[in-house]
């Protein structure tokens, strides 16, 4: 079986575009805050808009606006 090797993070993700959690890297207590906030795997992300030195990142998903930290965006790995 050939593996897709299309998975980014959220971090790398540009405005505009839709994207499908994958995974989460982070664990303990950040993973546990990320999956509160409703990231969770299979949930479609878009990403409204990026700061100019790409901290925060400005997303929609379940139907409500969500900003993260860069840090926490490179621990959700994504795929289009």
């Amino acid at each position: 079986m050939i593996e897709n090797n299309s998975s980014k993070t959220l971090k790398d993700t540009l405005p505009g575009e839709t994207v499908t959690v994958e995974k989460l890297i982070g664990t303990g207590a950040l993973r546990r805050r990320i999956m509160d906030m409703g990231i969770t795997k299979g949930v479609q992300i878009k990403v409204r808009k990026v700061a100019p030195l790409g901290d925060p990142i400005e997303i929609n998903l379940r139907g409500y606006e969500l900003t993260l930290r860069k840090s926490e965006a490179e621990l959700i790995l994504v795929k289009e």
